[in-house]
């Protein structure tokens, strides 16, 4: 087998609802040799893995640790994702062909770039190729109704763990914003709408898709808010201009 034969393929299986994961995202897992899903070190089951699971043999599934949680200790995170390229690459040896499953879409504030670097210098020639999935704030725009863009309005997404002067800015401006990873900044994402004047109409979610879903109206986030990590805020363009206002 030449190096040229190996392939590496990222797999976006969406926010957590295995129905949203893609045709084509069913057919990439279910014909790659193995499916690699990431766990956090402490173990517990992630929503990759329990997504993936609803379509391929758990037998065909190899779970392999990332430093998911580690957000302050930069050295012990390049540490835990070289592991985890370096078994990937074994896994890419030894059979060929290995997809990856991430939340959400691989390309869009995803592990798979990190992990594809790496297995392209370790093993060389690899061919990587991603398959979109659903994103958290399609989901969300989708069960609450909220829509993220009309006519000509940009559409800005920001990553809260940026900090919150960062999303402070993005709500200044014009157009819709997204937030992620904002559920440990609640109370500060809470307040940069309120200076922004932006909470009217903004809508955060959690756990899309899942039994825990929860979506409520950014109105209620309150200084003291605590939610999951993993939240998702929209705050819609401000439309004044009725329909097709901004074509």
């Amino acid at each position: 087998m030449t190096s040229t034969t190996y392939r590496l393929t990222g797999v976006g299986v969406g926010p957590g609802d295995p129905e949203l994961v893609t045709v084509k995202g069913v057919n990439a897992l279910r014909e790659a040799a193995v499916v690699v899903v990431p766990v956090m070190d402490t173990g517990e089951q992630g929503r990759a893995e329990a997504t993936v699971l609803h379509y391929v043999p758990a037998g065909n599934v190899v779970r392999v640790v990332f430093a998911l949680n580690e957000r302050t200790d930069r050295a012990r995170r390049e540490a835990a994702w070289d592991a985890a390229g370096e078994r990937v690459a074994a896994l890419l040896r030894e059979h060929g062909s290995v997809a990856f499953a991430t939340i959400g879409d691989p390309n869009v504030y995803s592990t798979f770039t990190y992990l594809a670097q790496t297995v392209e210098e370790l093993v060389p020639g690899t061919d990587v190729q991603t398959v979109p999935g659903i994103t958290a704030m399609q989901d969300l725009a989708a069960r609450s109704g909220a829509v993220l863009t009309e006519g000509t309005e940009p559409l800005t997404l920001v990553p809260v763990t940026a900090g919150s002067a960062v999303l402070k800015e993005a709500l200044a401006g014009p157009g819709t914003v997204v937030a992620y990873k904002f559920g440990r900044l609640a109370g500060e994402v809470a307040a940069a709408l309120r200076e922004t004047g932006r909470t009217e109409d903004a809508v955060w979610g959690s756990a899309l898709g899942l039994p825990e879903e929860s979506i409520r109206p950014a109105a209620e986030l309150g200084a003291d808010a605590a939610l999951p990590y993993l939240s998702t805020l929209i705050a819609p363009a401000r439309r004044d201009g009725g329909r097709g206002g901004k074509l």
